[in-house]
C-alpha cells in the first residue's frame, strides 16, 4: 500500500529536495578551478570566462580593417626556478607532516584517515629541473592557434607577402616571450612559405635589450616603479595573511594536519600549477572548497591589482612609451591610407609579445574593466578602491585581464561613405576612421566612448591617447613619484576595516615570507 502525502507535506519535501540538490556533489562538479587561477589561468579557460552579456557593435559593410596593434602575454609556461625550489621544500614539509600523523602525534584520533592518498610519498612533478619559466607545449599551441585565428578573422590585413616592415614582430628578450612570438608567427604565416609540409616561412622577431626596453619591459627600467613595488610588496603580503590564516584553519580542521600559513600558500601555488599545466584538479586543488578557491584567487587578483594594475597610477603611466608606439602606428596607417600608398609599402600590423607586467598596465591605459566613474578617476591619477572581497562580484579579474596568452588587439577601421557612419555614443556627427578594442579576441566596451566597442578614431584619440601622452616617461621614472595618498596608507586602512574587528587568533601562525 502506497504512502499518501498531504499537499503541504509534498511541497515541503520537494523544497527540501531542491535545497539538497543545490548542495550535492554533482552540482559542485560544475565548478572548474581552472577558471579561477588568476594570472596562472590557461587561455582556453580565460576565453570561456570572457563571455558576457555585452552586445557588440555590428561593423558596417563599408568599413574595412587597415591596421592592427597586438599586445600579447606569453603562453602557458613552467614554474620558475624559484618556484620549483618552493615545491621541493613543500614535498619535504608534507613528508614531515605525514610522519607526525602516522606516529599519532596529532591531537585528533584517526586523523590519518582524513589525509588524501595523493599526499603519501608525493614529489613535485618538476623535481630535478634545473631550469624553469620556459614555454610549454600548451603555451606554444595557445599562440599558434591565436595566430591562425587572427589571420582568419582579418584576412584583409594579412593578404600581403611577409616583410618585416609590413608585419613587424617584437618580443622581449625573455625566451618565453620570443618563443611565443615564433609560435604565433608560425600560425599566422602557415601555408605562405615553402618550408616543410606546412609550407611555413621564416620571419624576424626583434627584441630590445632588457636594460633599455621601455616599450615592453618598462617595469624593469622604471626606477620609480621598482621603488614603489619594493615598498608595497610587504604590505600586500600583510593584506593576504588573514585569508591564508582563515583557509589554514579550515584545512587543519578538515585534514588533521598542522598546516602553517606558508603551507597553504605553497599548496595553493601547487594547485594552480597542477590545474593549469597538467590538468590535475583532484590533488592540491581538491584540498580547497570552491569558496576557499574564490578567496585565494581574490588575494592573487588583489596583488596583481595593487602591484601591476589600477592600484597606483605609476603602474600604468610607465607604459606610456608602449601607448605612444601604438598611437604612432595608427597615425602612420591613416597617412598611408589617405595618401594612397602602394600595397606592400606600409605597415599593416604591429605584433608584440611580452608579459603580464606589460599587458595589465596596457589594459589600464585603455581604461578596460572599470566600474562606473572610475575612468575619470584614473585620468586624474587617482588610485582606485581595492577589489571587493568575495562573494561580492567584481569586473576586474586577473584570469581575464592577463591569463597566459592574454592579449589586447586595437583594430583600426577605414569607413567609406563617412557621412553615414556614426555611433550613438560619438561626440562627433560622423567619422572616417574607427577603433575597436578586442580583449582575448572579444570586443570590449571603451570608456569615454559611451561604452561602445566601436569608437570614432578622433574620439578615441581624445579620450585615450591624448591624456596619457602628455606624460613623459623619463621624468616619471627617474624622480620620486608622489601619490595623493600612498598605497601603504590605503593598504593599512583597508586591512583594518576588512579584518581587524573579526580576525580570529591563529595558533598556527607562520612568520615565513610568502
Amino acid at each position: 500500500m502506497g504512502l499518501l502525502l498531504s499537499p503541504q507535506l509534498a511541497v515541503l519535501l520537494l523544497l527540501l529536495w531542491f535545497a539538497s540538490a543545490s548542495l550535492s556533489p554533482s552540482n559542485a562538479e560544475t565548478f572548474d578551478v581552472r577558471k579561477h587561477l588568476s594570472t596562472v589561468t590557461r587561455y582556453d579557460f580565460a576565453r570561456e570566462n570572457n563571455k558576457n552579456a555585452f552586445v557588440t557593435s555590428t561593423i558596417p559593410d563599408e568599413c574595412t580593417v587597415v591596421h592592427l596593434n597586438l599586445v600579447a602575454r606569453h603562453g602557458t609556461r613552467s614554474p620558475t626556478k624559484k618556484r620549483i625550489k618552493e615545491l621541493d621544500r613543500l614535498a619535504i614539509r608534507l613528508e614531515a607532516l605525514l610522519s607526525d600523523a602516522k606516529q599519532g602525534t596529532l591531537e585528533a584520533n584517526g586523523s590519518s584517515q582524513k589525509i588524501p592518498n595523493w599526499m603519501w610519498g608525493w614529489q613535485s612533478p618538476w623535481k630535478g629541473k634545473l631550469k624553469g619559466g620556459d614555454l610549454i607545449i600548451k603555451g606554444e599551441e595557445e599562440l599558434y592557434h591565436l595566430g591562425l585565428r587572427t589571420r582568419e578573422r582579418f584576412p584583409e590585413v594579412f593578404d600581403e607577402d611577409y616583410h618585416p616592415d609590413i608585419y613587424p614582430i617584437k618580443a622581449t628578450q625573455i625566451p618565453r616571450a620570443s618563443a611565443s612570438a615564433v609560435a604565433f608567427g608560425i600560425g599566422l604565416f602557415s601555408g605562405k612559405g615553402s618550408l616543410g609540409p606546412g609550407r611555413h616561412r621564416a620571419f624576424a622577431v626583434i627584441s630590445e635589450s632588457r636594460a633599455s626596453d621601455i616599450w615592453l619591459r618598462f617595469h624593469d627600467t622604471c626606477e620609480t616603479y621598482k621603488e614603489y613595488r619594493k615598498n608595497e610588496e610587504p604590505n600586500v603580503d600583510k593584506l593576504k595573511e588573514p585569508i591564508l590564516d582563515e583557509v589554514c584553519s579550515a584545512l587543519i580542521t578538515r585534514y588533521g594536519l598542522n598546516f602553517t600559513r606558508q603551507d597553504v600558500a605553497s599548496l595553493w601555488f601547487l594547485c594552480k600549477e597542477e590545474a593549469s599545466l597538467l590538468d590535475i584538479t583532484d590533488q592540491a586543488c581538491g584540498l580547497f572548497s570552491p569558496s576557499e578557491v574564490a578567496l585565494l584567487e581574490w588575494t592573487d587578483d588583489l596583488e596583481a591589482f595593487i602591484l601591476k594594475g589600477y592600484g597606483n597610477s605609476i603602474n600604468y603611466h610607465m607604459g606610456v612609451p608602449l601607448l605612444r608606439d601604438v598611437f604612432h602606428s595608427m597615425e602612420q596607417a591613416i597617412v598611408a591610407k589617405e595618401e594612397h600608398h602602394a600595397p606592400g609599402s606600409f605597415e599593416k600590423a604591429r605584433l608584440r609579445f611580452a608579459h603580464a607586467e606589460t599587458l595589465v598596465p596596457f589594459t589600464c591605459l585603455l581604461g578596460l574593466f572599470l566600474e562606473g566613474p572610475e575612468f575619470e578617476r584614473i585620468q586624474r591619477m587617482e588610485s582606485l578602491e581595492f577589489l571587493p572581497k568575495p562573494p561580492q562580484e567584481r569586473k576586474w579579474r586577473a584570469s581575464i585581464v592577463a591569463p597566459f596568452a592574454g592579449n589586447s588587439i586595437l583594430v583600426l577601421y577605414s569607413c567609406t561613405g563617412n557621412e553615414s557612419i556614426s555611433t550613438a555614443s560619438s561626440r562627433v556627427p560622423s567619422s572616417k576612421y574607427f577603433v575597436q578594442v578586442l580583449h582575448n579576441e572579444v570586443p570590449v566596451p571603451i570608456p569615454g566612448c559611451g561604452h561602445s566597442d566601436f569608437c570614432p578614431y578622433e574620439v578615441f584619440k581624445q579620450i585615450i591617447f591624448n591624456p596619457h601622452l602628455k606624460r613623459d616617461y623619463e621624468s616619471l621614472c627617474q624622480k620620486k613619484f608622489e601619490s595623493p595618498e600612498s598605497c601603504s596608507s590605503k593598504v593599512f586602512k583597508f586591512f583594518y576595516r576588512l579584518f581587524f574587528k573579526d580576525r580570529k587568533s591563529n595558533a598556527h601562525e607562520d612568520k615565513t615570507e610568502l
